[in-house]
């Protein structure tokens, strides 16, 4: 399995930036699939996760109201849709099957600044 992540750049406060992540081979439709981010000298954290069949979301706390996470199974993609964004969203952001994890790939680098 491989997944590619893209769409990430540089925004300003209070823009938005759509990331799509590409995933080959045959778990996508009936995964779980998330967004999680890196920021320098952080943990990697879950931002977003949605069910195989897209009826179900998730999200983490910090951008609950901002973020969407969306699929599209025919397409094996999965998005995320962030609005509003802030400072603290800058971060290397990955997505991943979360119940089981594969290789991260290189990610996206959103940077926003203030």
């Amino acid at each position: 399995v491989q997944l590619q992540a893209s769409g990430g750049g540089l925004v300003q406060a209070g823009g938005s930036l759509r990331l799509s992540c590409v995933v080959s081979g045959n778990i996508f439709s009936i995964s779980t699939m998330a967004w999680y981010r890196q920021a320098p000298g952080k943990q990697r954290e879950l931002v977003a996760q949605v069910a195989s069949t897209g009826a179900s979301t998730h999200y983490a706390d910090s951008v609950k109201g901002r973020f969407t996470i969306s699929r599209n199974n025919a397409k094996n993609t999965v998005y995320l849709q962030m609005n509003t964004l802030k400072p603290e969203d800058t971060a290397v952001y990955y997505c991943n099957v979360p119940y089981d994890l594969q290789s991260w790939g290189q990610g996206t680098q959103v940077t926003v600044s203030s």
